[in-house]
């Protein structure tokens, strides 16, 4: 038997080891201390609603105040920063200090404008617990046993996008869903991966995996899709939509990644890193390409290669995240997808030495954040990439000559 072949007998701790029982009830922990804490949050008031029925200004506001001004004919207002944080003054009922900026292509407004027909707090939690479902799904789908719903609800990542009503349950359930389809279902694959557009940022590398592996069905799904509700996007919210939205691309680049607009210690990128170090922009901007570029070439490398498919998923996704210089707390949802493909290669294979231990210190980065200023997601995904290099270089040194 071979070093990737699945064994037909579980054997210890080893391949088809179950989970082990205090993991299990620090993972169930993890879930209902989420769960009492939103819980408590919404009973004193700093969660959605104030107890004066007010909403609570988050980063859903944005959303909101996008979809509603889209509703009123006016969504190239959502890019109009003064008309937009007057609508997200007005949708929580009171001003507040600070902006939430809407920077998404006008193909998320859909989403927006659906949500903003309901009242905000009600759109609010829709929204959050509409999405953790397709989260919940797309790593229990990867794990292939239920035993993935709990690991994907423990995730520290999941209470920060529930906090803030973001959208890391979504494009976590896109990247996640899409990887678990390519290679049964190529077609629908490509259609997630044309959704994913909505942020752009976080799908650099994956036209550069399908055109590697030579999943050409999948990119031009992906190819079509994508245009197709850009397209729409256009003839529903109108062609200043799109003026507005690449009018505002620099001003909002300026804005967070030059001027510390959405302060950088919360960057879980190595642009945010550089930059919090002292390195001027120009500097963190040379960084940051170079290490896109290394995850591209090594992203490309590796999907020509014969590879073990997790393997091959696992670090497209944890490359998605090095290659954007924009990636947040809640963005890290994400990281529970290729958390899950190696959970998925111990089941089958064993762990390696020291891999379980790896993880925990991924998650437990992620938990700290709240606690720690500074990039500790960056290090947890830069910990899950060594790890996936060391499951990729372990397969090739075990391969028969």
């Amino acid at each position: 038997m071979t070093a990737y072949e699945i064994p037909t007998v579980p054997t210890g701790h080893g391949a088809g080891a179950k989970l082990a029982r205090p993991v299990e009830l620090i993972c169930f922990a993890l879930v209902v201390a989420h769960a009492v804490y939103l819980a408590t949050a919404y009973a004193e008031g700093i969660w959605v609603a104030a107890p004066d029925g007010s909403g609570v200004a988050s980063d859903f506001v944005n959303v909101w105040a996008a979809g509603k001004l889209a509703l009123a004919g006016h969504a190239a207002s959502a890019y109009d920063w003064p008309a937009h944080k007057l609508a997200e003054q007005a949708a929580v009922g009171h001003p507040f200090d600070g902006y939430y900026v809407w920077s998404y292509p006008p193909t998320f407004l859909f989403v927006a404008a659906a949500l903003a027909t309901l009242p905000y707090t009600t759109g609010y939690l829709v929204w959050v617990f509409g999405t953790f479902p397709l989260y919940l799904a797309a790593v229990r789908a990867i794990i292939g046993e239920r035993i993935g719903y709990l690991l994907a609800a423990a995730f520290p990542a999941v209470l920060s996008n529930f906090i803030v009503g973001q959208n890391g349950f979504l494009t976590a359930g896109l990247i996640g869903g899409a990887l678990t389809l390519l290679e049964r279902q190529p077609i629908a694959a490509g259609a997630l991966l044309g959704l994913l557009t909505f942020k752009p940022h976080l799908g650099l590398l994956f036209p550069i995996a399908l055109a590697a592996s030579g999943r050409w069905r999948a990119f031009v799904a992906a190819a079509c899709v994508a245009p197709l509700l850009a397209g729409a996007s256009w003839l529903t919210f109108g062609g200043d939509c799109w003026q507005a939205f690449a009018a505002t691309l620099g001003h909002s680049a300026q804005a967070f990644l030059a001027d510390d607009g959405a302060d950088w210690n919360k960057l879980e990128t190595v642009f945010g890193l550089m930059r919090i170090l002292g390195a001027g922009e120009a500097a963190a901007w040379s960084v940051q390409i170079a290490v896109a570029l290394m995850a591209a070439a090594a992203i490309a490398a590796l999907w020509r290669s014969k590879t073990a498919y997790e393997i091959k998923a696992a670090a497209l996704a944890t490359g998605a995240m090095l290659a954007t210089p924009y990636l947040f707390t809640y963005d890290l949802v994400i990281l529970a997808v290729p958390l899950a493909y190696l959970f998925r290669l111990g089941r089958a294979h064993g762990f390696l030495a020291h891999e379980a231990a790896g993880i925990g210190v991924a998650c437990l980065l992620v938990l700290i954040f709240p606690f720690v200023k500074a990039p500790v997601g960056f290090a947890a995904v830069l910990i899950v990439a060594a790890l996936i290099a060391r499951r990729a270089l372990t397969q090739q040194a075990s391969a028969p000559a």
